[in-house]
């Protein structure tokens, strides 16, 4: 896989500039200025996040949907090859139906990563990096075992079909919903987690980040669950989409 740097800056320019789109307070919420120890890294040393706002949910089909009544280059039919692959919304019955009301509050997903970059900046947001969205995403129990315990057993299982409705579960502490257990999630540098297995060809990768077969030196070698999500993220190109990958946008604190 290659890696995206020089092509992010090619896609700003070619995506032009939208119209931005207030969004409202209600519809994110805080997460508060804090530290965390990344549980796939090398270097326990504390991570430090600025505070920042993040989506309350996944962006639903009714949200994009209105993305791309506003966008039309996002439209199924539309969308230019180099950005999304051949299932991108293939469960959308057109471009503008997502495919009945049983669908409105399911998560989107079958969305490329320059798909859901898109949506976010078109609302003045943007996506996550991997170190907001995994500190966020510990903030969802403050038993870190029971938290382990339920992202497994999701991982552990089939992807349901149709996607449930986004708040339907419990929130985190944070009174944010659906971090783990109903879809995966873009972050903005997905690709910095990437290895090959060839160190001679990382020359770009972060060195800290590794698969499970070396993980005994790492901050929590028995969060498997962290280790499947980078094994996951490692496996994706920008233009991806998958059935049950989604995402949601986050937007510094002004």
């Amino acid at each position: 896989m290659k890696h995206l740097k020089g092509i992010v800056i090619f896609g700003i320019v070619l995506f032009g500039v939208f119209h931005v789109v207030p969004c409202r307070a209600q519809d994110m919420v805080l997460v508060p200025a804090g530290s965390f120890q990344m549980p796939a890294f090398l270097d326990k040393t504390p991570r430090k996040v600025s505070e920042f706002f993040i989506d309350k949910h996944p962006v639903t089909n009714t949200q994009y949907l209105k993305f791309v009544t506003a966008h039309p280059e996002w439209r199924k039919s539309k969308a230019k090859k180099i950005f999304v692959d051949g299932n991108y919304l293939e469960y959308w019955k057109g471009d503008l139906d997502f495919g009945g009301p049983e669908m409105a509050s399911s998560p989107v997903v079958r969305v490329s990563w320059y798909a859901a970059r898109a949506y976010c900046d078109s609302l003045g947001k943007r996506l996550a990096t991997i170190d907001e969205w995994e500190y966020a995403g510990q903030m969802a129990f403050k038993d870190k075992r029971e938290l382990k315990s339920l992202i497994l057993e999701w991982y552990g299982q089939g992807a349901e079909w149709p996607l449930p409705a986004v708040m339907k579960r419990t929130p985190n502490i944070l009174d944010v919903y659906d971090m783990h257990g109903l879809i995966w999630e873009w972050v903005e540098d997905f690709n910095s987690s990437m290895v090959t297995g060839e160190s001679r060809s990382d020359v770009a990768l972060d060195r800290n980040l590794f698969c499970g077969g070396g993980a005994a030196s790492a901050a929590d070698p028995a969060d498997y669950a962290a280790f499947m999500r980078y094994a996951f993220r490692s496996s994706l190109q920008a233009k991806y989409t998958v059935r049950n990958l989604g995402f949601r946008c986050v937007k510094n604190k002004e």
